[in-house]
């Protein structure tokens, strides 16, 4: 945990000098606040690489209303050295804006998570692709014209005969518009879940960092992204597509 806290103080101290002005908000999909507006459709194109697995995903959302999105979203996996092919399973949820920054004195902007997911791979057996899965959480932070600080808090139960398990996720996140088209995110996942696995004794404990980089182009952004998990030295890249319609 403490090597977690000191890399991101060192990202925060780099970026702090070189916030901007920034755009419309609300075209800034990448943004850790961001919901769209009513009859606004938002799709997200994902690719990430990690210990000889490629995982690509696809997930699409529509805003029912000024307060309210609902989406769904999927991946796939493919793994280089075995046999954990296949598809996740389906994450259908929706976010509710119980506050905006105009709502409260403090200006902080606050959103309730809730969601399930059903199918999933029988030959990928992880929490991202059990068959019953079913969360709620609580988003809250605030904006400026140059950064967003943000913070979500989210419970997660697995129903599974053989690897049921639940876990709790907090997710602090720094994000700065540095210039006009370009954005820098850093952000912390700490996961911490009631037991390991109980067929291969891993622990579903986790604690990562993540770093991206946004460049926007109207209603479409492209996102390079670099993520590091401690308890195990494990490390992703990946690349994301968000398109406002």
């Amino acid at each position: 945990m403490h090597k977690i806290l000191v890399a991101m103080c060192v990202c925060l101290g780099m970026m702090a000098g070189n916030v901007a002005a920034a755009n419309d908000l609300g075209h800034d999909t990448s943004d850790p606040l961001f919901l769209q507006q009513q009859d606004e459709i938002f799709t997200q194109s994902a690719i990430t690489y990690w210990d000889h697995i490629l995982r690509v995903g696809q997930s699409v959302s529509y805003g029912m209303n000024n307060r309210f999105a609902l989406g769904a979203n999927v991946h796939y996996q493919h793994d280089f050295n075995g046999d954990e092919d296949g598809f996740s399973a389906i994450d259908v949820g929706g976010v509710y804006r119980v506050a905006n920054a105009s709502d409260n004195n403090a200006n902080i902007i606050s959103d309730v998570l809730v969601g399930f997911k059903f199918g999933g791979s029988s030959d990928v057996r992880t929490p991202d692709y059990a068959d019953s899965t079913y969360y709620v959480g609580l988003r809250f932070g605030r904006q400026w014209a140059g950064m967003t600080l943000a913070a979500t808090v989210k419970s997660t139960w697995v129903f599974d005969d053989e690897r049921g398990v639940a876990f709790l996720d907090f997710s602090p996140e720094a994000y700065f518009r540095t210039a006009p088209d370009w954005r820098v995110g850093t952000g912390l996942t700490i996961r911490k879940a009631t037991h390991k696995d109980p067929i291969y004794h891993t622990d579903y404990d986790q604690e990562w960092l993540h770093l991206k980089l946004v460049r926007q182009y109207g209603r479409t952004q492209y996102i390079g992204h670099v993520d590091y998990e401690f308890e195990s030295d494990d490390a992703q890249v990946g690349a994301r597509i968000n398109i406002l319609f």
